[in-house]
């Protein structure tokens, strides 16, 4: 592998304090328990590192996990997952895609846009390792694969869903950090709010702002959020937080509003009682997609440049897990979604 001798070093050196940091269970212990050491195993060797807040987040990082899963049980790779540490620098993002890479990972994923410098840095030292990035457009580098979504078109159906159910014609969306990621959600969402009815009010405030990327970890900040919202008369709050998302479903039990999940089917992953606040998630499949660029990376077809997935194709959607409260909004969220998709519904992607 094509790598400088000094930041090779670095790397190298790095390498014993980032295994403390790769997960110890599911997808990892699974794969290197049956495949046993990397000199020995002819399987491809995949490494997943997570975004802020990790797995466990009900949300973004979790289905990436699902996907790593998938791959791990289906198909003849090995696999390992990283944890971030809280508040860590653009250092430790670059000193971890460079340790999995030495340590001989043939497929190296990134979850989530805080990692397109780290990943900019680092895989042009690569060039014999398949580097991807879920959330961040990077066209120029020729082993890197960009994941990317039409966030705003899912958001855009959370909203209509708000807005056809909310019985105080007051919303709110909680962002985790204010960036052009997460505006992508909220110019969504308030679009189809809008598009059922401008008399809704919505609410929108988010946890941190750049650089602080706390916004995504604190489930506290979350519940609190939700209940100044909730304060102030919403009745239905839909977040982009993930992690900090769980408080705000706690606060939508406590108080008794409903929830909108993102990312991830967060009825499917909720608690018993908080089911029945759950109206539904906007998903996109990060699952599906990092899936399928394991299984292209095995049968050796995995190719750079960027992927974009949205409703027309199936990346995202919104749920109807939750029957009871969303069977009644189907038939009107379904014409949407086609008008979307036919293009006569033009979706903003900035607030």
């Amino acid at each position: 592998m094509k790598r400088s001798n000094a930041v090779k070093f670095a790397a190298v050196a790095a390498a014993s304090a980032l295994a403390l940091t790769a997960c110890d269970s599911g997808a990892g212990e699974s794969a290197e328990g049956d495949s046993g050491s990397s000199e020995e195993s002819t399987a491809l060797r995949v490494g997943l590192a997570y975004d802020v807040g990790g797995r466990g987040d009900r949300s973004f990082n979790d289905s990436a996990y699902r996907g790593l899963s998938q791959a791990a049980e289906e198909l003849d790779v090995e696999t390992r997952d990283f944890e971030p540490a809280d508040g860590e620098a653009d250092s430790a993002k670059e000193e971890r895609l460079s340790t999995m890479a030495e340590e001989g990972f043939d497929v190296v994923i990134a979850v989530g846009f805080a990692y397109d410098g780290a990943v900019r840095a680092v895989a042009p030292e690569y060039p014999d390792v398949h580097f991807a990035i879920v959330d961040s457009e990077i066209a120029d580098v020729d082993n890197v694969t960009s994941l990317v979504f039409s966030e705003e078109q899912a958001s855009f159906l959370a909203g209509a869903a708000a807005a056809l159910t909310t019985e105080e014609d007051h919303v709110g969306f909680i962002g985790g950090v204010e960036n052009p990621l997460i505006q992508k959600f909220e110019a969504g969402y308030v679009a189809g709010v809008q598009h059922i009815s401008e008399d809704v009010e919505v609410e929108i405030d988010y946890i941190s702002q750049p650089p602080d990327f706390s916004g995504f970890s604190d489930p506290a900040a979350g519940r609190e959020t939700a209940q100044a919202q909730y304060d102030r008369g919403a009745d239905v709050i839909y977040h982009a937080a993930g992690a900090s998302g769980n408080g705000v479903l706690q606060s939508a039990v406590e108080n008794e509003f409903l929830f909108i999940g993102v990312d991830s089917d967060q009825y499917e992953n909720a608690e018993e009682e908080q089911k029945p606040f759950v109206l539904t998630s906007a998903i996109k499949q990060v699952d599906v997609s990092v899936f399928e660029l394991i299984q292209a990376a095995v049968d050796g077809g995995a190719e750079g440049g960027v992927q974009r997935f949205d409703l027309a194709s199936g990346g995202v959607d919104y749920t109807q897990t939750n029957s009871e409260l969303i069977d009644p909004l189907t038939a009107q969220l379904d014409e949407i979604k086609q008008q979307i998709i036919d293009g006569e519904i033009e979706v903003p992607t900035e607030p």
